[in-house]
C-alpha cells in the first residue's frame, strides 16, 4: 500500500465501518485510477467528496437521510431573511440624524453598517445570477463583514450597526452558506423580490419627522417580526412536506431554531431579565447570557435528534425460539 492509497484510508474512516467493510477498496480503488501520476496527497475535492459521502452514509445509517436536504431548505428561508432584513437597515443607514444633534454618524450614513447591508444585496444579485460557489463566497464575504464591522468601527471611532442587529445576521449567514447550487430561475431571483419588498416597507417605517430609530424601537419591533414570519414559514412548509412523508421541513425547523432565537433575543433576556431581576427592558449581561444559551441550545438540537431516529429505528431484539410468541413462558 502506497503513501496516497493510506491516506485515501484514512479519509474512508469518515463513512461507517459496515459501509467500509463493504465498499471501502472499490471507493479508494476509484480514486487511485482517477488520480495523476506522481500524486502523494489526496486532492481537496477528492477530500471534500470522501467527506461529504461518509456523512451521508452516517445520516442514513442513523435515519436521518433527509437532514442534508432539510439544511439547504433551511438555507434558502436564512437567506432570504438575511437580504430582506439587510434591505430594511440600509433604507434606514440612508438617514442620519441632524448634524446640529452632535451624534456621531458615518458620513451620509447612520454607521459603517452601509457597507454590509451592501454585501448582503449584492449576495442576493449573485445568487440569482450565478448559484453555487460564487454565490457561497458572495455569502462568506457578507458574513465577514458583518462580524469585522464591530472591530473596525471601533478602530475608525465610528458607529457600527448594534450588537442585537448584528447576532442574528451572524446566524442567518452561517445557515445561509448551505444554500444549494441548483434551484429554478424563478426561485432564484425570490431573495431580489423579498430585497425590494423589504427595501419598500423600510421607506415606510422611517418616522415623519427624519429622525433615524435605527437604534431604539425599529430593531426591537423588527427582528421579533422577522423572527415570527421565518417561524411560521417553516411551520407551514414542515407541515406542507410532512403531508408527503418528507421530514426536511423538521430538519429545517431544527436548523433555524438558533437564528429565530437571536432575531427574539431582546423579548427572551427580557423575559428572563425580569424573572430574575423585576426589570421592564434586559440588561447587557441578560442580553449576553440569552445569545449563550441560544447559540449552545440550538445546535445541541441536532446531534439529540439524530441520536433520538438511530434510537427508534434500532431493531428489537428477536425473541428466543424457545419461548411463547403470545405468552412468553418458556416452553
Amino acid at each position: 500500500m502506497n503513501e496516497l492509497e493510506r491516506r485515501y484510508h484514512r479519509l474512508l474512516r469518515a463513512y461507517p465501518a459496515e459501509y467500509r467493510r463493504a465498499r471501502g477498496a472499490e471507493i479508494v480503488d476509484t480514486y487511485l485510477d482517477l488520480a495523476g501520476p506522481g500524486r502523494r496527497w489526496p486532492s481537496q475535492a477528492d477530500a471534500a467528496d470522501l467527506l461529504r459521502g461518509g456523512l451521508r452514509q452516517r445520516l442514513r445509517a442513523a435515519g436521518a437521510a433527509d437532514l442534508i436536504p432539510g439544511v439547504r431548505l433551511a438555507a434558502v428561508l436564512a437567506f432570504l431573511t438575511a437580504t430582506a432584513l439587510a434591505a430594511v437597515w440600509s433604507v434606514l443607514e440612508l438617514h442620519p440624524p441632524p448634524a446640529k444633534w452632535g451624534v456621531p454618524s458615518a458620513g451620509p450614513f447612520v454607521s459603517l453598517g452601509i457597507g454590509v447591508w451592501a454585501a448582503w444585496l449584492l449576495a442576493a444579485v449573485v445568487y440569482a445570477a450565478a448559484p453555487g460557489r460564487w454565490t457561497r463566497r458572495a455569502v462568506a464575504l457578507a458574513l465577514l463583514l458583518t462580524v469585522a464591522v464591530v472591530p473596525v468601527a471601533a478602530l475608525a471611532g465610528l458607529p457600527h450597526p448594534p450588537l442585537l442587529v448584528l447576532l442574528p445576521q451572524v446566524g442567518l449567514g452561517l445557515v445561509a452558506l448551505g444554500l444549494p447550487e441548483r434551484l429554478p430561475a424563478r426561485l432564484r431571483a425570490t431573495p431580489l423580490l423579498a430585497v425590494g419588498a423589504a427595501g419598500l416597507a423600510g421607506v415606510n417605517l422611517l418616522p415623519r419627522n427624519d429622525i433615524i430609530s435605527y437604534y431604539g424601537w425599529t430593531a426591537e419591533q423588527i427582528l421579533p417580526g422577522a423572527a415570527v414570519v421565518l417561524l411560521v414559514v417553516v411551520l407551514l412548509l414542515g407541515a406542507g412536506l410532512a403531508l408527503r412523508a418528507d421530514q426536511r421541513g423538521g430538519w429545517a425547523l431544527l436548523v433555524l431554531l438558533t437564528p429565530v432565537g437571536l432575531l427574539s433575543l431582546h423579548i427572551l433576556a427580557g423575559s428572563a431579565d425580569g424573572l430574575l431581576n423585576g426589570a421592564p427592558r434586559p440588561g447587557w449581561s441578560a442580553l449576553a447570557a440569552t445569545a449563550v444559551v441560544v447559540g449552545v441550545a440550538g445546535p445541541a438540537m441536532l446531534p439529540l435528534a439524530i441520536a433520538l431516529r438511530r434510537r427508534m429505528r434500532r431493531p428489537a431484539p428477536a425473541e428466543p425460539a424457545n419461548r411463547c410468541p403470545t405468552c412468553g413462558v418458556h416452553r
